[in-house]
């Protein structure tokens, strides 16, 4: 019986990976109907607990109980039975599979017990996703749904389930505003019909935005349980990282002399006529409306993607374009949106992957000097307090910081002058912002110069010297300095409607 009238307690789990201590006796309560925050920095332990929680590892000590009874079996099917579910940040699909074949993925509806029984399962699936999303089609291949439909489909095959817990592991990653805010109506439905749901977010907005509670980990430990009303962001982020935030003010370091000179720079309807220049020691922000053209601008610049027009000169010299190598060589270096897609190599080693710009550099005789580039890579990583400071370790055991770290060193060890961020602190916690706002502010005090695409107005004013804002392909205006604001961006990035509707005030993003 469960006396407490709590859905879920995690207690005293801990977990130890050889010497490393993972989590160190957490406990944790999550009551019917409460959309609980589960906080910290990367590395917190956060990972881990949602892990031990949907069966996929075992707790080296503690136990996990749902509606009072403890739960004696372990792995993912016990934790499905006893009603728990779990959606992960890199969505679990089979992408040439069907919407109906992915929810019944593992157990399929079979007639006379031998063969899928696929219309049963479509109507199934039809069933469940009715009341969350009616326009999606159980018979198309998951492949064809946007990313917040595909979420929405793995929160359909956990109703479909009946769980009574949810965990959400940073559900809007890669999710619009307008996205958000329908997850948001749809987590507030579960939680009135009696789910529990367990929500991990780097972004302070929308967990003070969903959450009642919150659990705040760091170092593997429990430091606090927090009611959210009664508390603030800043009291949060503190907990989380063990100290005070300071609040950084910008600092700019922008000279005369121009190092990037882009004319009418265009490809189809993405990118359509881009002028503008970048100065040493300056930080440009590109901001503007998702699809508005600022990830394949960078694109442009890297030589990844050819234009159909225009001209890229660096520092007085025009370059050919669509070209990486040439791009590389005039020192333009891209640090891309999708980071473990296309910025790392995640079974290489930090050494490995700061050295893949450079081979030339660090080899001799067509062989590579390792000791030369351990030397440089460790240098680099300890002036950008690397943690741990491993260089040999795989990166994709490092947190999304870390390995934004070592691609930033990636292009320093290859002499890049320009640097071009995209999202460069998208899955990133507050902690490691900071430090990426300080390694971009102190790049531009060495006379490098930096072009920030961002969709957090926050960061774009902190970080930005001027700021473009591109709309539909176009760049539609520059603010200086003493012009920014999040309403004078938005102003530009918006296209003008013709009634007098107001911006709404809430998560404004550009």
């Amino acid at each position: 019986m469960n006396t407490s009238g709590d859905r879920l307690r995690l207690m005293d789990i801990s977990k130890s990976f050889g010497p490393i201590q993972a989590l160190d006796h957490v406990t944790m309560t999550v009551v019917p109907g409460e959309v609980h925050g589960l906080l910290g920095e990367n590395g917190a332990g956060k990972s881990t607990l949602l892990r031990i929680l949907s069966g996929a590892f075992k707790p080296s000590d503690g136990h996990v109980e749902v509606d009072g009874v403890r739960l004696t079996s372990t792995g993912p099917v016990a934790a499905r039975r006893a009603g728990i579910a779990m959606i992960h940040q890199e969505l679990q699909h089979v992408p040439e599979l069907t919407v109906a074949q992915n929810m019944f993925l593992g157990h399929p509806l079979k007639t006379g017990g031998l063969f899928v029984a696929r219309r049963a399962q479509e109507n199934a699936a039809a069933e469940a996703l009715r009341s969350l999303d009616p326009t999606i089609d159980p018979a198309a291949p998951i492949r064809t749904l946007k990313v917040a439909q595909r979420q929405i489909v793995e929160i359909a095959r956990a109703v479909m389930e009946d769980a009574k817990i949810i965990a959400m592991d940073e559900p809007t990653s890669s999710l619009t505003p307008a996205e958000f805010e329908r997850l948001a109506v749809l987590i507030h439905q579960l939680a009135a019909k009696g789910v529990s749901i367990i929500y991990v977010s780097h972004k302070m907005d929308e967990v003070f935005q969903v959450c009642q509670a919150a659990t705040i980990l760091r170092d593997g430990r429990k430091v606090d349980e927090v009611r959210l009303a009664e508390t603030t962001e800043q009291e949060v982020v503190a907990r989380m990282v063990g100290r005070e935030l300071a609040t950084a003010h910008h600092r700019g370091f922008a000279t005369d002399e121009i190092m990037l000179d882009v004319r009418g720079l265009s490809r189809g309807t993405a990118v359509q006529d881009a002028t503008f220049q970048l100065r040493k020691g300056e930080v440009l922000g590109i901001s503007g409306l998702i699809g508005a053209g600022r990830t394949e601008l960078l694109r442009l610049l890297a030589g990844v993607d050819r234009p159909d027009a225009g001209e890229i000169r660096v520092e007085g010299h025009s370059i050919p374009t669509g070209r990486p190598r040439v791009a590389i060589a005039a020192g333009l270096g891209l640090l891309p949106e999708e980071r473990k897609r296309d910025g790392i190599v995640a079974r290489r080693s930090i050494r490995s992957n700061i050295g893949l710009a450079s081979m030339k550099r660090f080899s001799r005789f067509g062989f590579v000097r390792r000791r030369a580039l351990a030397a440089e890579s460790e240098k680099l990583m300890r002036e950008m307090n690397l943690r741990p400071l491993m260089i040999e370790r795989p990166i994709g055991q490092f947190s999304g910081g870390n390995q934004q770290k070592a691609i930033i060193g990636r292009w320093i060890a290859a002499g890049a002058r320009i640097l071009l961020f995209d999202e460069p602190t998208r899955g990133i916690d507050v902690g490691a912002k900071a430090e990426i706002y300080s390694l971009i502010e102190r790049l531009a005090a060495e006379g490098r110069s930096a072009i920030v695409v961002s969709s957090e107005l926050p960061e774009i004013l902190r970080v930005a010297d001027r700021v473009l804002v591109m709309r539909e392909g176009r760049i539609a205006g520059t603010l200086e300095r003493d012009q920014l604001s999040e309403e004078a961006i938005v102003a530009l990035a918006v296209p003008q409607s013709t009634d007098d509707t107001p911006i709404p005030q809430s998560r404004r993003e550009a």
